[in-house]
């Protein structure tokens, strides 16, 4: 039995949840609201405000798929509730981020100004010169308009410059040693 796919998750007051034929999953809360389809071999029952995720053999696809529907329900209440947010730090000498309107722009070492729109669901914020926070409700669309903040300049080993994760450690790298005599 999957530890994961038998945990229940409780609704909080405030979010409705809506299971459709074929599994397919509505999530109303105060931040929004996120509909997903969902393997239609998962049963799926809201039962008291909690919600219970089973599978109906031992096979390998669907002890693989228990925790997985489970965690992306999670996800989904979690997200419409509180909202899920990743924040990206800049480093580097003249590198900097700005928001204007729902537009971000960083200068980051090119010869030009990089520009980058808000996406549906999305929302930028830019506390600092050098941090940017990306909100959302949806966690898939957050990490990933993330990853492609970050793709834009990664941090290089060598100097530390680039975009990373808050938190993430990189590893630096020693340079080229002198000629030897």
């Amino acid at each position: 039995m999957s530890r994961i796919g038998r945990m229940p998750i409780t609704v909080p007051a405030g979010v409705d949840v809506t299971i459709g034929a074929g599994n397919l999953v509505t999530v109303k809360g105060p931040k929004g609201s996120l509909t997903q389809k969902l393997h239609p071999d998962m049963k799926i029952e809201l039962s008291d405000g909690v919600l219970h995720v089973s599978r109906p053999s031992d096979e390998k696809e669907h002890c693989a798929l228990h925790g997985l529907t489970r965690n992306l329900l999670n996800n989904m209440v979690t997200g419409v509730t509180t909202g899920f947010s990743k924040t990206l730090e800049i480093s580097g000498v003249g590198y900097r981020a700005q928001k204007q309107d729902n537009l971000l722009i960083m200068n980051l070492g090119f010869s030009h100004q990089i520009t980058v729109k808000e996406v549906d669901g999305i929302e930028i914020e830019v506390p600092a010169a050098n941090r940017v926070r990306i909100n959302g409700i949806d966690k898939q669309k957050v990490g990933q308009f993330a990853a492609n903040i970050r793709a834009i300049r990664p941090v290089e080993p060598y100097n530390g410059k680039g975009i990373k994760y808050q938190g993430e450690v990189v590893r630096h790298k020693e340079g080229k040693t002198g000629a030897k005599k």
